[in-house]
This record gives C-alpha cells, sequence and structure tokens, in this order.
C-alpha cells in the first residue's frame, strides 16, 4: 500500500508541474488497482478523486492551466517551426487563459499544408484521421505517447469501474483509425480485460461476434453511431434482442449519437451503460465524456478548452453558440502538438453552473454538428444535431439515418431523406412538432444507393477480412 501512495505522490507531481510522466509509474498504478479490487471488492471513497486528477478544483484549476498553458508555448515556440513564426514577439510567460486568445488559432488546413513543421519530438507512428469529414490529416506520434495514453486512460477506466478483468471488448473501428485501434488494445491489456478487433465488416458478421460464436460473448462494445446503428438494424432483422447479448456498456464517438439511438443500443443490445465519447486524432489525449444531462465534460487536466464565438471569434459567453478549440497540455503532448485548435465542432455554452453527475468538470452542450454545416435560415440556426434528433428512430426510416440539408437563396431550409416506407408529410411533420420549419424530399433509394448519396463512418467497410458469402 506505501508503494501504491508513492507512485501517486509521483504522478500527480508530475501533473502539477508538467514534468514527463513515467509510464511504467501510472501502469503499475493500473495493477494497485486491479488487486486492490480483487483483495477489497472496491477502491475506497477517495476513487473519484484520484480518477479526476488535480484540475478538478475550480479555486487551483486556473493556476495550473495558466502554468500548463506557459510550459506549452514555451516548448512550441522552440521546437516547432509553424509556432516559432506563429509566437514569433509572444512572451509565454505572460500567457494566461485571458490572453491566450491573442494567438490565432490553428485550423486542419495548417496541419495539412506543414505537416513537418509541427514535430516537436522524433517520430514514432504516423496515423491519420478517417477523413469522411474531408481530406485526412497524418498525425505523428512518439513511443512515449504511444505508451502513456493508453495507461492514463486505463486507469481512468478502472478506478470508475468502467473495465476491468472478465471484460471482452469488440472493438468496431474502421481500420484507418490505427492510434484509436492501438490505443484500445492496450487499454485492455493492461485493465486485464479481453478484447477483439473486429473492425467494420458487413455488420451482420459483427451481431453474430456479439453473440458469441467465435468466443466469449463481449461486455463492451465501441464503434462509430452509424455503424453500430447498422449493427441495431442487423440484430432487429434477425430476431435478436437483449437476452441473446452479453453487453454491459455500449460507448459510441466519433459521430452524433441520438438519444433515440441510444434508446435502441439499449433496448437491442440489453446494455446498462451507453458512452457518447468526444474524442480527435488531433487532440489525443484530451478527451470529453457526456453526462445524462447531455452536457459535454472535458477533461481539464490534458488540455484546455475553448468556446469560440460563432459571429466574434471571442470567448462565447453563456448560452451562446461558438466552436471547440482545444490546447493539448505539454507532457501529454509532445510529437505533434497544436495549439488553439479549431476542431470546427460547434456547442453551446451553457448558462450557469451544471448540477449533473459530472459537475465537478467543466461542461458544455453536447456536440451540435460542424461550424461549416449550420443551416442559417432566414428565421433561425438549425444545427445539424437538430435535424438528426428529430428524425432519428423514426418508424419508416432505417438506422442509420440517411439525409442531407441545405439552405436556399431564399432562406428556406430543404431537407432530403432517404426511405422507401415514408411519404413527404411523415417527415415533414416530424420536423414540424420539433420546430424545424422545411421543404422535404423523401428519396426511395436502396441502401447502396442511399449510402453513395449520403455517406456515412458506417461505409468505410472493411471487406477484405470478412469471411466469403459464395
Amino acid at each position: 500500500m506505501l508503494e501504491t501512495a508513492v507512485r501517486q505522490v509521483r504522478v500527480a507531481t508530475a501533473m502539477v508541474f508538467g514534468r514527463r510522466l513515467n509510464v511504467r509509474a501510472v501502469e503499475r498504478l493500473v495493477a494497485d488497482a486491479l488487486v486492490t479490487l480483487e483483495e477489497f471488492g472496491s477502491l475506497g471513497d477517495d476513487v473519484d478523486e484520484l480518477a479526476d486528477g488535480p484540475f478538478t478544483d475550480p479555486a487551483e484549476r486556473r493556476d495550473l492551466q495558466n502554468r500548463a498553458l506557459q510550459r506549452t508555448v514555451r516548448r512550441l515556440a522552440t521546437r516547432s517551426p509553424f509556432y516559432r513564426e506563429r509566437l514569433a514577439g509572444v512572451d509565454p510567460a505572460g500567457i494566461t487563459t485571458e490572453t491566450l486568445t491573442r494567438i490565432p488559432v490553428t485550423r486542419k488546413a495548417d496541419l495539412i499544408a506543414r505537416p513537418a513543421d509541427f514535430l516537436c519530438s522524433a517520430p514514432y507512428l504516423v496515423t491519420q484521421t478517417t477523413g469522411t469529414t474531408g481530406a485526412p490529416v497524418q498525425i505523428w506520434l512518439s513511443r512515449y505517447e504511444m505508451e502513456l495514453w493508453p495507461a492514463l486512460i486505463a486507469l481512468s477506466l478502472v478506478l470508475r469501474g468502467d473495465l476491468g478483468p472478465g471484460d471482452r471488448m469488440q472493438i468496431n473501428l474502421s481500420s484507418r483509425a490505427t492510434a484509436a485501434v492501438q490505443e484500445d488494445v492496450e487499454v485492455c491489456r493492461l485493465a486485464n480485460a479481453a478484447c477483439h478487433v473486429v473492425g467494420q465488416v458487413p455488420p451482420e458478421e459483427s451481431v453474430e461476434h456479439l453473440l458469441g460464436r467465435s468466443g466469449p460473448q463481449p461486455t463492451v462494445l465501441t464503434g462509430n453511431p452509424s455503424y453500430l446503428a447498422r449493427m441495431v438494424s442487423a440484430a432487429r432483422e434477425r430476431g435478436y434482442g437483449p437476452h441473446d447479448f452479453g453487453l454491459r456498456a455500449v460507448y459510441a464517438g466519433g459521430e452524433m449519437l441520438s438519444r433515440n439511438l441510444a434508446a435502441a443500443f439499449r433496448e437491442t443490445f440489453g446494455a446498462r451503460t451507453i458512452g457518447d465519447s468526444f474524442g480527435m486524432t488531433e487532440l489525443l489525449p484530451v478527451s470529453g465524456r457526456t453526462c445524462t444531462h447531455h452536457h459535454l465534460h472535458i477533461d481539464p487536466n490534458m488540455g484546455y478548452t475553448e468556446v469560440l464565438d460563432l459571429e466574434t471569434g471571442e470567448p462565447a459567453g453563456p448560452g451562446r453558440l461558438g466552436e471547440l478549440t482545444v490546447t493539448p497540455y505539454f507532457p501529454y503532448r509532445e510529437c505533434m502538438p497544436v495549439l488553439r485548435y479549431n476542431t470546427g465542432d460547434v456547442v453551446r455554452t451553457l448558462d450557469g453552473e451544471p448540477s449533473c453527475e459530472l459537475a465537478s468538470v467543466p461542461a458544455v452542450s453536447h456536440i451540435l454538428g460542424k461550424a461549416g454545416q449550420l443551416y442559417r435560415t432566414a428565421d433561425a440556426i438549425v444545427t445539424p444535431r437538430d435535424i438528426v434528433e428529430a428524425l432519428d428512430g423514426t418508424p419508416g426510416l432505417p438506422w442509420p439515418l440517411r439525409h442531407r440539408a441545405e439552405v436556399t437563396a431564399r432562406g428556406r431550409l430543404q431537407v432530403e431523406v432517404a426511405s422507401k416506407e415514408l411519404g413527404t408529410a411523415d417527415v415533414t411533420e416530424r420536423l414540424r412538432a420539433e420546430g424545424i420549419d422545411a421543404d422535404v424530399t423523401v428519396l426511395p433509394l436502396d441502401d447502396a444507393e442511399a449510402a453513395l448519396r449520403f455517406p456515412l463512418r458506417c461505409d468505410l467497410l472493411e471487406h477484405t477480412f470478412t469471411r466469403s458469402h459464395a
């Protein structure tokens, strides 16, 4: 127990003072937690404080944020050719959460145009984004990052009871998301849990794996919402229900998860926990969790999060729409770090303090869509989530929901939906019930045609890895 306490102090001290963490010490903390669970059945009353880290106390958070930002800016100014230019004349010692706004944001286009100029340390592995929202970005990672991130995530999951011995995780992510897949595999290893990397094969095959046809039944499932939605459809078509599966948790990320789809995961797979997470390859290990009040809580320990007003580009006031902009801190991000990275994801700031189960962690609304996909009609701004929440789960519309919207020159919202069963009036009424006035076109497309017209992440199927159906 004394050795565990010493390791906890060393890791916490490194986090507070911004020193590189000892990866082996973090891994041993995971092992210590597993031993404690096996011997005593619980981790004690102070587990939440240990899991959430030193940044959860509001009184201490601002000072820690300022020091972390100064440390990060200082390193970027000396090691990154891109930021050496951008930060010319900037005194790192004068950087605070208030003065950070004087530095221009970094955008995806900057990473695509000058990837080598972002490197700050020796690269070990290159990964890339899936490219479903534009050109893919190549991201270089160090060996230290590849070992540290899974250790930190495994520690958090074990402390919260979200993963442990006896669990088997089925990973239904595209193999193009190499960093995310590698991370999940390592997290399972550290948590002494089994894992099965299935990939994005035809969804009916993934359902068969959930049934335990190729080994023990999975207890945890992870994937993109649109692909998991196809698995729901495949399971229901075959008459399967919650008693056929052994899932206790489903973790979805990378796309918007509607409330109706989350409910379908529970009803079809029997999972008690539905996790709606936020994360990007460019920002790892910064991530966010969605609470039961549908707030997005982004971990303040690994990076600093801003919400920039859509109209002014300044910090958004209470209840305003803005773009998530994130700075991962050194020493969690060291090889190809970004400063004030504009994600393009739109959220709404909260009007008042949250009262949810994650109230100690800063929060915004859940993701509402990309800034370039907001629909500015003559009367209001309609977000992609507004449409998804209104239509997803409508009887007669298949999962995943395939649609497209745009605003005409007259300021009218036009919505196209793929369905062979519903008529225009049905969809129009469903939107109107949620306060969305739109001109609707329903296209009677088959699945292949709908996928070509309205592509989603679930369409990144890996036929190379599937069994022959000949």
